[in-house]
């Protein structure tokens, strides 16, 4: 049967060790005599990542072997979330929705929460849009409030992708983002005690 993707990783493997980077696109230039600068930001932003797993015998380590082979190298996209944050740190209540069609840059409105709540979301929750190849992972910038009707504005990076379309579903817990390896390397140690050592780059799939 031919492979799916994107393809989850192994629910029962949990990760030793997570390192994410964000990375945007900024071009600056400063005068050789005044040092004025000149900024540009460009619309490039997306996620690194890389992964680390815990020492493993055999059984559970061919899984995450096997999940990287799938991948074809780089070819391949997954889903992986922050396993460390598969909860928000705000409130997180109600049916939160995106509120409009066509919405564009680091912000977006939405509606659907428990009303007036303070804190409905906090600065560095994670929220998720799309599922299967249209996953998008957004970090949450400051934190959010609801009014009286529910709705409430975040601030995200990275930039939204595309625009979402209105009334589309937002989660705020188990958020995953789509992935793909770094690089067409697959590659993992095994020691004299049968012990498996396995870590692994990623990039967010664009």
């Amino acid at each position: 049967m031919a492979i799916t993707y994107p393809v989850s990783f192994p629910a029962s493997i949990g990760l030793a060790n997570l390192n994410i980077r964000a990375r945007t696109v900024v071009g600056i230039s400063a005068s050789p005599f005044t040092g004025q600068q000149q900024v540009y930001k460009h619309q490039g932003q997306w996620w690194e990542a890389e992964v680390s797993l815990p020492p493993m015998k055999r059984a559970d380590a061919e899984q995450v072997v096997a999940f990287l082979l799938k991948m074809n190298g780089q070819y391949g996209t997954f889903l992986l979330g922050d396993k460390s944050a598969t909860a928000p740190r705000g409130v997180g209540t109600g049916t939160p929705l995106v509120n409009g069609g066509s919405q564009t840059g680091d912000e977006l409105i939405t509606d659907g929460w428990t009303t007036s709540t303070t804190g409905i979301l906090k600065a560095g929750d994670w929220i998720q849009l799309g599922s299967g190849s249209s996953t998008r992972l957004y970090k949450v910038l400051d934190d959010v409030n609801s009014d009286g009707s529910g709705n409430a504005t975040i601030n995200i990076f990275p930039d939204l992708r595309s625009s979402p379309a209105d009334d589309a579903a937002i989660a705020v817990s188990n958020t995953q983002g789509l992935w793909r390896l770094s690089s067409n390397e697959t590659e993992y140690s095994i020691d004299q005690m049968s012990i498996y050592g396995i870590t692994f780059a990623c990039v967010e799939a664009l």
